[in-house]
């Protein structure tokens, strides 16, 4: 396992995080998580500690992301940055589903019905959760590698710890981050990105190109992130640690 991550200076640095299974534990429903006054006020303070140079990197939607978070809102990357908001308040880029993806998820829909696996349609994106039914992830990949074949060029299975996704070529989280580092307030910046699954090992290797800090939390076989915690109470723990160093600085 890498080394734990060092503690950093939050004038230099630009703070780029996955949500489930790094800010929060995983649950059986997507739905279900919870995000506590606690994190919520982290968040916060970290935002403002970092002049604004913080940003969500994830594969739920910006709409998915508000509603969690709720009042706070941080620039996003949604959909593995299919769609963004570049500023707090900002105009969101959405991204529509396609009539492909919709009929693949009917037909998914049905096959898996009455089962204990869920189906979420994210625009352009179909991911199928199987946290609840681990003996049908194989299932799960089979489908949509199926699928595959059937759809226009442009796609590509992503297969994750408690799930499967289908996604365009272009939703990648590092191409996300890049976005963001050549604006304001994140230009300058040495870039730093927690993420746990196999979806943010892109984002890591964009960060590591970037010359910043890639920390996977609770890392499983081979990763490209140079340093780790292992669970989310320990990358939670690390964030606060850095708020501390602030205060004390």
């Amino acid at each position: 396992m890498p080394p734990p991550p060092p503690d950093l200076n939050p004038g230099d640095c630009a703070l780029f995080l996955d949500i489930d299974g790094t800010l929060l534990e995983h649950a059986a429903h997507p739905d279900a998580v919870v995000v506590s006054a606690n994190v919520r006020d982290l968040l916060a303070t970290l935002q403002h500690d970092l002049d604004g140079a913080l940003a969500f990197v994830t594969g739920r939607s910006i709409a998915t992301v508000d509603r969690l978070f709720a009042p706070l809102k941080l620039r996003t990357a949604g959909l593995y940055g299919l769609e963004h908001r570049l500023e707090p308040d900002g105009m969101v880029e959405l991204a529509d589903e396609p009539p492909d993806i919709t009929a693949l998820a009917e037909e998914i829909e049905a096959e898996f019905a009455q089962q204990d696996v869920h189906i979420e349609r994210k625009g352009p994106i179909l991911a199928i959760h199987t946290r609840a039914a681990p003996h049908l992830l194989a299932r799960s990949i089979a489908l949509v590698e199926e699928a595959l074949a059937r759809l226009p060029s442009g796609y590509r299975v992503l297969a994750g710890n408690a799930g499967v996704e289908l996604m365009p070529l272009e939703a990648a989280k590092g191409a996300a981050i890049r976005r963001f580092m050549a604006m304001a307030p994140f230009r300058g910046r040495h870039p730093v990105f927690l993420g746990d699954d196999t979806s943010d090992e892109n984002g890591f290797e964009a960060v590591n190109q970037g010359g910043g800090f890639s920390i996977r939390v609770k890392p499983d076989g081979v990763t490209l992130a140079r340093y780790a915690v292992t669970d989310v109470e320990g990358a939670l723990d690390w964030l606060g640690r850095q708020v501390e160093a602030r205060r004390k600085a």
